[in-house]
């Protein structure tokens, strides 16, 4: 293999992997909606909804980003802000699903 890069198929990958992430956050965020509606709503589950749909736009936010990033002739590597969001918001759904099954 030669030490050259791909410069057709590599962003076109990481633009679909970004979507595909995206599109699994947002099955996360409107799981967290059904659960929080369902039987009524608590103030935690208000509470934790909330905070559940701030995470899933700050991620889509860099998702965005990401992906129009990848239009460019020589897309530039993720920033450490964007990485730092994107764990951020994972891990803060995963977190906000817990709070609201228990």
């Amino acid at each position: 293999m030669s030490g050259g890069r791909d410069p057709g198929l590599q962003p076109e990958r990481t633009r679909l992997a970004w979507r595909r992430t995206t599109l699994s956050c947002t099955v996360v965020a409107l799981l967290a909606a059904k659960q929080a509606l369902h039987d009524g709503t608590s103030p935690a589950a208000a509470v934790a909804l909330s905070l559940s749909a701030a995470a899933w736009l700050g991620f889509l936010w860099v998702a965005q980003r990401r992906v129009l990033g990848m239009g460019a002739a020589r897309p530039l590597p993720l920033s450490t802000g964007g990485a730092l969001v994107t764990a951020g918001c994972t891990v803060a759904l995963a977190v906000f699903a817990t709070v609201m099954l228990f």
